[in-house]
């Protein structure tokens, strides 16, 4: 099962002003790697044994790093920028210049390649969402 989608917190998805303005720049230009990087480490947390910003490797505005532990206690290090997420190691904060994994547009759909776990996970957490929107709703 692919998704593009966070069963936990569908609502707490923002954009960016469109008006804003900032020296000439769209505000939607001027994203903070970081700050997207957090937001991810946040949305998936649940679903695998660790996962973290790079506390070694610097992110700038155009590129963050995410150390994730699946369930299968595989450790890898993601490189997020403009394009997406890709694998660029097998360790924590280990950036391997010769490797070339493929982007992914999502968290949701890199951690849906690399771990059954995370995918069964995912599946039960949607599951019990939905059960718990019929019960109260």
């Amino acid at each position: 099962m692919e998704t593009d989608c966070n069963p936990m917190e569908l609502s707490s998805m923002s954009g960016f002003e469109e008006d804003a303005d900032l020296n000439g720049f769209e505000e939607t230009d001027m994203k903070d790697m970081k700050l997207e990087a957090e937001a991810v480490v946040n949305d998936v947390l649940f679903a695998v044994n660790n996962m973290f910003v790079s506390k070694n490797l610097r992110c700038a505005d155009d590129v963050a790093y995410i150390n994730v532990e699946t369930r299968e206690r595989n450790r890898y290090c993601l490189e997020l920028t403009e394009a997406g997420l890709r694998v660029v190691g097998y360790a924590f904060d280990q950036v391997d210049d010769h490797l070339h994994t493929p982007y992914h547009e999502t968290v949701y759909s890199l951690l849906d390649t690399l771990s059954p776990a995370y995918r069964e996970a995912f599946g039960n957490a949607l599951l019990q969402r939905l059960e718990a929107l019929k019960r109260d709703g």
